[in-house]
């Protein structure tokens, strides 16, 4: 039997670790609540890498980092084969990918070669080496976080890459009165250490499952498909909202509901998670010319309000 009130459960313990930011924890237990990925953009210093570990330390899974840098191979993310002399054969090594939540620490440090090791795994939860298919063990979530691309040494992520993620995220600065929190209790060093899972792995499973039960009405459906079909009609997108898209705002909405602890979705569960999901799978008009990476957002945020809202 599903426990939904492990959900909230979640939730809270990350904000424990985590201050001011409900925002945007609610937007990643919603993508992992909904078998997506999640892209952490923003400065360094303010609390990417923090929440990562949070989420993983609270559930009873396996955890694996991967620090990604100019000289990452493929092979150093899936794995490699290796020569046994004493068997006479190859036998593979299984790499970091061989987990239940992954960290790739600044993914954009990385060559778009490496980058798209990652794309079959995130998609299809599986690897191939060596002409070998390796399935990954569910559950599966990649959190990859991101600095802006105009620090130095950065490469920009594919658009089908980005569209493997289903949310994007930022956290941006905390207040003064939060700051001021967190220099005096130091999260990170103090609570994260102590906290304990609030959910096995199968019971995430199980909620998982639970999400896809959550009803959407037909005029929400159209809601949805209007949002896409808005983008791709606009002059401002050279690339609008994919099919891909289209179902992870749906599956997004699912499991905000879930969180909720409705077993229905409303026109806010789309609505409030709109910009995160579609945003930056959009490719602006505007961005080639001057290099806005905002651009695609601001243009769907103006999309976005001209879409009537079903009642």
């Amino acid at each position: 039997m599903v426990d939904e009130k492990k959900v909230y459960a979640l939730f809270e313990q990350i904000q424990t670790v985590l201050f001011g930011k409900a925002s945007a924890v609610r937007q990643v237990v919603v993508a992992l609540l909904a078998r997506g990925h999640v892209l952490l953009e923003d400065v360094p210093g303010v609390g990417k890498t923090i929440l990562s570990r949070t989420i993983a330390a609270s559930i009873d899974s396996e955890f694996s980092r991967i620090q990604m840098t100019p000289d990452l191979l493929p092979s150093d993310i899936l794995g490699v084969s290796v020569y046994d002399s004493r068997e006479g054969r190859f036998s593979f090594k299984k790499g970091p990918i061989f987990a239940n939540i992954i960290l790739a620490d600044e993914i954009n440090r990385t060559t778009p070669r490496t980058q798209s090791a990652l794309l079959e795994a995130m998609n299809e939860t599986q690897i191939t080496a060596d002409g070998t298919t390796y399935p990954l063990e569910p559950p599966f979530m990649v959190i990859a976080t991101q600095n802006p691309y105009e620090f130095e040494g950065t490469y920009f992520l594919p658009e089908n890459q980005l569209d493997r993620f289903m949310l994007r995220v930022r956290l941006g600065h905390p207040d003064k009165d939060t700051e001021r929190e967190i220099l005096r209790t130091q999260p990170a060093r103090t609570r994260l250490a102590e906290l304990q899972p609030v959910m096995t792995g199968v019971e995430l499973a199980e909620l998982q499952d639970a999400v896809l039960e959550v009803r959407v009405e037909d005029a929400l459906v159209d809601y949805i498909l209007n949002i896409a079909e808005a983008t791709r009609r606009s002059d401002e997108l050279t690339i609008g909202l994919s099919p891909r898209g289209s179902l992870a705002l749906m599956q997004a909405a699912r499991a905000s509901a879930l969180l909720a602890g409705r077993d229905y979705v409303i026109p806010d569960d789309i609505k409030s998670l709109a910009t995160a999901v579609c945003a930056h799978r959009l490719m602006a008009k505007a961005f080639a010319r001057d290099g806005a990476t905002s651009a695609g957002e601001a243009v769907f945020q103006k999309i976005l309000e001209t879409i009537p809202v079903p009642q």
